[in-house]
């Protein structure tokens, strides 16, 4: 007896392996399997704009992950009271003075620019088509940082139009291999109807130019949701956001699209040391504690001796 609808999948032909530069982008659902990436070892950035939801504000921080480009006192904006931040940042970079934010975002933006252009790997997760333009710079923005509603316009990105910023990161980079995947959560403050209609627009945007480049690929995320895991256990209480148990269960399904195979012993062994790593002792001064502190040293050094492309540092994180 069949009781579940499985989404078929058919596994890239290039694959990702420990070693290769990987970058997430996008919604926070990108900070989750990103995030589980990164902590097995994987050589992996995840959102260094903080969460993006949208074509237009994702295209945007590509490019300027390509040009490296420094944010400067006239990209600032006061946001709350006496808090500063940029329209291309999210609320995660509120910082007390122009001087702080710019030397934050700025070292950010150094250490994500040279990621970026080492990377061979970027994985996007799209959210909404819904966006926000600033009426006074005409900036599609990634957040409106709680500004007054007055300040922006509410458009929505054709499919056409979504399409088009892909494209144009598609076609600006063809040495890297672009894994698009569209979020399952839902945008319920953008009405359920709203909602459905952006999901679409999105999904028809990423088949385009998945149709059209051959470095561009699909993950169905969207889809392994809300019909392969179709039941609201495999939601937490807000109704709209993934358990922590789906998550897991489309990272395993992500792997077996993405990752080859070859690395799963790697990925095991990163994982059982992970586990070492955030455990706490109740009893440090014990001889039990001794003998574990030993066979973690012994497991740091068997991985790097056997996988040595494994980002240990990663692992605590």
């Amino acid at each position: 007896m069949i009781l579940q609808t499985e989404i078929k999948i058919r596994p890239l032909e290039q694959t990702i392996r420990y070693g290769d530069g990987l970058l997430y982008l996008g919604s926070c659902f990108a900070d989750e399997v990103g995030g589980i990436c990164k902590g097995l070892g994987f050589n992996a950035m995840v959102n260094p704009f903080g969460v993006l939801y949208n074509p237009a504000s994702i295209a945007q921080s590509v490019e300027r992950l390509h040009s490296g480009k420094p944010f400067i006192a006239e990209e600032v904006i006061k946001v709350g009271e006496g808090q500063y931040c940029t329209f291309s940042h999210n609320t995660a970079f509120w910082n007390i003075s122009e001087t702080a934010l710019l030397e934050q975002v700025n070292g950010n933006l150094k250490a994500a620019h040279e990621h970026f252009m080492e990377s061979r790997w970027i994985i996007v997760s799209l959210g909404t088509s819904w966006v926000f333009r600033h009426k006074e710079t005409h900036q599609v923005v990634a957040n409106c940082h709680k500004l007054p509603a007055r300040q922006f316009d509410r458009e929505f990105l054709s499919m056409e139009q979504s399409a088009d910023c892909l494209a144009k990161m598609l076609q600006a980079h063809p040495e890297k291999q672009f894994i698009f995947t569209v979020s399952p959560l839902r945008h319920l403050k953008d009405g359920l109807h709203e909602n459905q209609l952006s999901k679409a627009a999105l999904l028809l945007a990423v088949n385009q130019v998945c149709t059209q480049f051959d470095n561009a690929h699909y993950f169905p995320a969207y889809e392994i949701l809300l019909d392969e895991l179709r039941d609201y256990r495999f939601y937490k209480e807000d109704m709209v956001h993934p358990t922590e148990q789906a998550v897991r269960y489309i990272w395993e399904r992500f792997t077996d699209f993405a990752i080859d195979p070859k690395e799963k012993p790697a990925m095991q062994a990163a994982n059982e040391l992970k586990q070492m790593l955030q455990h706490r002792p109740m009893f440090p001064e014990s001889e039990a504690f001794r003998k574990f502190e030993a066979l973690k040293e012994k497991k740091i050094n068997d991985l790097k001796r056997d996988f040595s492309r494994v980002c240990i540092n990663n692992l605590s994180k």
